[in-house]
């Protein structure tokens, strides 16, 4: 078919379209990411409990790295566990179902009497916040019509480090109102009210179309086909997803051991490494620490907690900016200029912290103070403006459909592993290397990560989510001489003119 007559019955919002979103994926996409919301207070707040609760529970370096990390533990294995049910239970019931968690952890880190408790509600919250993470991405690109798939599943980051900020805003806020030894206890309690409002809002949610179609109610998916995209829409993507789907029947249930096929374990290695190399930058020990590094470099508490607010601004302004940037360039150039900018800036850090004097005049040196912050600052640019928004965007697109939910939670289960190793042991880095130390060895760290990034992410914009299947099983398996197209990449060759 010539390339005219195709965009002339193209549809109305496949990979190419510019036609908008229908009012109700909005509303879908704003309830569920109420669980990113969560994830980024939750893993924000404790920033500033640090500074407080440390005297009542009598905090070591590695008792402080542990109550940090202990949520991040839990994460990992909730992101398993959700990755495990997300296919026979449904997307949603697990929103669910985290959300009574979400409430039961915030409550219970709010009340614990020591540190055995406050690591074990940690750890229960950690379960919530790592199954948000690997099902709220998987909801939204499966119920996200294709060519607003990119933004729509970004709305997450964005609520992520909206959480955050939110969570430094309230930390500087009760500092400021009440500032007294239980200060840190209402930091922690407040996260129950949206997690009350994610568990209401999804009660009035549907499943994915995917799903429903995975588990051959048809009608069903068609209604939230219906629902969720345009008029015309309906027809050919539900054809796209039984077709995809018909191929898939004869296999057995999802499994893990399905890794034994070349190009699923290929793909698997490469969603692994686009989920670790995104924690590998260090991220977290700048949005779990920063008060933790600018008091070390001289700033007061109140400062320290005022001036990560700054942090949490920056998130949420480049996040914008990522959600903007993903309508206009591709995933794999986006991932670049992430991975590379923040290694640049880490380096930038280390050489300020090594190079600058840390007293002048027997004071502590605030303009070196002042410096590292804006490493911090410039670094979040890069991560919250790039890397972070494709990170979730890449992980929610590139696993198969039928595996994607298991899939999803083994590479978030990675990410969660990075990110608690990483956090547990910053603070013993800082008291035994230094801050320059610290953040050299990331910056090393992250060549590393700028190597894999050239030599194995994909480009997965303009496709729809059964293209970008078939796509990734041709370009993983190079013994195949001559590829026979599906129906999905047919339509994809047409389009493009092949």
């Amino acid at each position: 078919m010539p390339k005219e007559q195709y965009l002339t019955l193209s549809k109305a919002s496949g990979p190419n379209s510019s036609t908008p979103a229908e009012p109700f994926v909005k509303v879908i996409a704003m309830v569920a990411t109420l669980g990113g919301l969560l994830f980024g207070y939750d893993t924000g707040v404790i920033s500033g409990a640090l500074l407080f609760m440390g005297d009542e529970l009598h905090l070591t370096p590695f008792t402080t790295g542990l109550v940090t990390s202990s949520l991040l533990f839990g994460a990992a294995f909730g992101a398993l566990l959700a990755g495990h049910f997300a296919s026979a239970a449904g997307r949603r019931k697990i929103i669910l179902v985290l959300a009574i968690i979400f409430a039961i952890g915030a409550l219970g880190t709010s009340l614990a009497p020591d540190v055995h408790w406050m690591i074990f509600f940690r750890l229960v919250l950690g379960v919530a916040v790592g199954g948000a993470a690997a099902t709220v991405p998987v909801y939204i690109a499966e119920i996200a019509p294709a060519n607003k798939r990119g933004q729509l599943v970004t709305i997450q980051e964005l609520m992520i480090v909206s959480g955050q900020m939110l969570a430094y805003i309230s930390n500087a806020s009760f500092n400021a109102v009440w500032g007294g030894a239980d200060t840190w206890r209402w930091m922690l309690a407040i996260a129950t009210v949206p997690a009350v409002l994610l568990w209401f809002g999804m009660m009035f949610m549907p499943d994915t179309p995917r799903w429903y179609a995975m588990k051959g109610r048809l009608a069903e998916a068609r209604r939230v086909l219906e629902r969720t995209r345009a008029k015309d829409d309906v027809e050919w993507e539900l054809t796209e997803i039984e077709e995809t789907l018909q191929e898939q029947e004869n296999q057995q249930k999802p499994h893990l051991r399905e890794l034994k096929k070349p190009w699923l374990f290929k793909l698997f290695l490469i969603g692994i490494g686009v989920a670790v190399i995104q924690q590998l930058t260090g991220v977290n020990t700048i949005m779990y620490y920063a008060p933790t590094v600018l008091t070390s470099v001289g700033m007061s508490n109140s400062a320290a907690l005022f001036a990560t607010i700054a942090n949490g601004v920056i998130s949420v302004l480049m996040t914008f900016v990522g959600i903007w940037l993903l309508g206009k360039i591709g995933r794999r150039t986006m991932t670049m200029i992430g991975q590379f900018g923040c290694t640049a800036c880490l380096f930038f850090i280390g050489a300020v912290s090594w190079l600058m004097p840390e007293t002048l005049n027997g004071q502590p040196d605030m303009l070196r103070s002042y410096m590292v912050l804006l490493g911090m600052l410039m670094f979040l640019c890069f991560q919250q403006g790039a890397l972070s928004p494709v990170t979730w965007l890449l992980l929610s697109e590139i696993f198969p459909t039928r595996l994607r939910g298991i899939f999803m939670g083994g590479a978030v289960f990675a990410m969660w592993i990075a990110n608690f190793i990483i956090s547990l042991m910053f603070p013993v880095m800082l008291a035994t290397v230094g801050l320059a130390g610290a953040f050299f060895i990331f910056g090393a760290i992250g060549i590393g990560g700028a190597i894999f990034v050239l030599n194995c992410i994909p480009e997965t914009r303009n496709r729809s989510l059964e293209q970008i299947e078939h796509y990734l099983h041709e370009w993983l398996s190079p013994d195949r001489e001559t590829p026979v197209l599906s129906a999905p990449l047919k339509r994809e060759a047409e389009h493009h003119g092949g």
